[in-house]
């Protein structure tokens, strides 16, 4: 990456890694706090899902703005949802509260990563230089997931609930202070088509036969998160280990994820994009269907850190391929439709893989999620 469009990229990742911490500490701390007020599991699954749902009907709305208005007034409006919201947790510790603070929360984190994906995208029209843009811009939320929810919980710890998170709200507006005299390229004619008539529905961007798959293949990606993260306990518990043992395996796989994540910028300079992203679906699909002839915590460990380093590396090279497939003056309902698919995936694939595992196991569910990865790879040679 020239050496010009450094600062601007750390003063994105500064904007989304504030907000996104700031979400997943929040994320972290509800539902502790919630428990401890005496609400039941069910009222936690509830508050949890409501960090994921608004952005499933909020992110195309987003996408249209930032193109309209560009990528600051989305990140000042998310800020100040952020800030207000969570300090207001603080000040009225209450689950009714909770349940604002998690929409808005969420809402604002899925906002900034709309907003400042748009705008890296912005930032050369070289292909070389933003693949290595996404590339470091990968790097703040696999940061930020890890930040968020260790100084929430030392500040849980040190000064209770209430203070915490008024103290949580002070990170906000680091973002806006990142963005302030950021320079927004976007062109004059932008909010119309080329021909100069007005956009029409968001939906219509799934004519787009490339945009259609490459979003095939991100919600293969990002539901084998979700499945990895709510299978792996079943399987734990199936083979016996205990409550640490299974933790561990999940760390173990955010870790590998974030490590990836930093050798991304020299790979993106070696790999193109879909050729990178085949490996990963084939690789996926081949530790999905190991993962179930585990005999103990230490080859599931193993897998884990292998699929952490295979799922964490793609997503750079998906963001670049959208930004080459979709009509510059429409990326961001581009990437609205992109947070739109993963966010709803949150909510309905843990519904679906708990019903399924219920009913055939988690065996059965690795090996199906295995077999339609790995065979979704075939996707990645229309794209190449």
């Amino acid at each position: 990456m020239r050496l010009e469009f450094r600062p601007v990229v750390l003063r994105l990742i500064v904007a989304q890694l504030c907000l996104h911490a700031t979400m997943s500490g929040v994320r972290m701390a509800a539902p502790l706090l919630a428990l401890k007020l005496g609400y039941s599991a069910m009222s936690v699954g509830v508050l949890l899902a409501l960090f994921a749902l608004a952005q499933v009907f909020l992110a195309l709305p987003v996408g249209r703005l930032t193109d309209k208005h560009g990528s600051r007034l989305p990140i000042f409006v998310a800020v100040v949802a952020s800030s207000l919201s969570v300090l207001a947790a603080g000040v009225w510790p209450v689950f009714e509260m909770l349940c604002v603070t998690a929409v808005l929360s969420g809402s604002a984190s899925g906002t900034v990563m709309i907003a400042v994906q748009r705008h890296a995208g912005r930032l050369s029209h070289d292909q070389g230089d933003i693949r290595q843009i996404f590339s470091w811009m990968a790097i703040a939320p696999t940061l930020a997931n890890f930040a968020g929810p260790f100084f929430t919980g030392l500040l849980i710890d040190a000064v209770d609930f209430g203070p915490a998170f008024m103290l949580l709200s002070l990170v906000p507006p680091v973002s806006a202070w990142a963005v302030y005299r950021l320079q927004d390229r976007r062109a004059q004619h932008e909010g119309e088509g080329a021909s100069g008539t007005p956009k029409g529905s968001s939906f219509e961007l799934l004519r787009n036969a490339p945009l259609r798959r490459l979003l095939l293949i991100n919600w293969m990606l990002s539901s084998c998160w979700d499945v990895h993260a709510f299978m792996v306990p079943l399987l734990g518990h199936e083979l016996g280990l205990s409550a640490s043992a299974i933790g561990t395996i999940l760390g173990a796989f955010a870790l590998a994820a974030t490590a990836i994540r930093l050798t991304m910028p020299w790979v993106a300079r070696h790999v193109r994009e879909m050729q990178a992203v085949a490996i990963a679906m084939v690789m996926t699909g081949v530790l999905f269907v190991l993962y179930p002839f585990s005999s103990g915590a230490w080859m599931m460990g193993v897998l884990s850190t292998l699929l952490g380093m295979s799922l964490g590396s793609v997503q750079p090279m998906i963001m670049t391929t959208l930004h080459q497939v979709t009509p510059r003056e429409r990326q961001g309902e581009a990437l609205g439709l992109r947070i739109m698919t993963i966010y709803a995936s949150s909510v309905i694939m843990p519904l679906a893989f708990g019903s399924l595992g219920a009913l055939v196991g988690a065996t059965a569910v690795f090996w199906a999620v295995g077999a339609v990865v790995g065979l979704g790879s075939r996707l990645t040679r229309q794209l190449s």
